[in-house]
């Protein structure tokens, strides 16, 4: 992949939402909610500060995130769908 967010901006991709309840309802994909789950791919390089000093993000690719639902900007890279996402979008880390 050849894009790199700038800034504080991550590249995120969602993580698959269940198709199946727990008692074996399958969901069809329109019903289905956007998962607000994903798993960064591109971190940028930080912002700058009042000072002039980048300050680093904090996240680092392969994390795991929880995001708000409608947070970020979706974009279709190589056939594929991410969210492009500031650093303060993310909710936390699931470890």
């Amino acid at each position: 992949m050849k894009i790199r967010p700038l800034n504080d901006r991550v590249l995120v991709k969602r993580l698959a939402e269940e198709e199946m309840t727990k008692g074996g309802i399958i969901i069809p994909d329109s019903a289905q909610e956007k998962p607000a789950e994903g798993e960064i791919v591109a971190v940028g390089s930080g912002k700058l500060n009042d000072k002039g000093e980048r300050v680093p993000v904090e996240l680092k690719a392969g994390e795991k995130v929880l995001f708000s639902k409608y947070g970020g900007t979706e974009v279709k890279i190589e056939g594929e769908d991410y969210l492009i996402m500031r650093e303060d979008d993310i909710l936390g880390v699931v470890e």
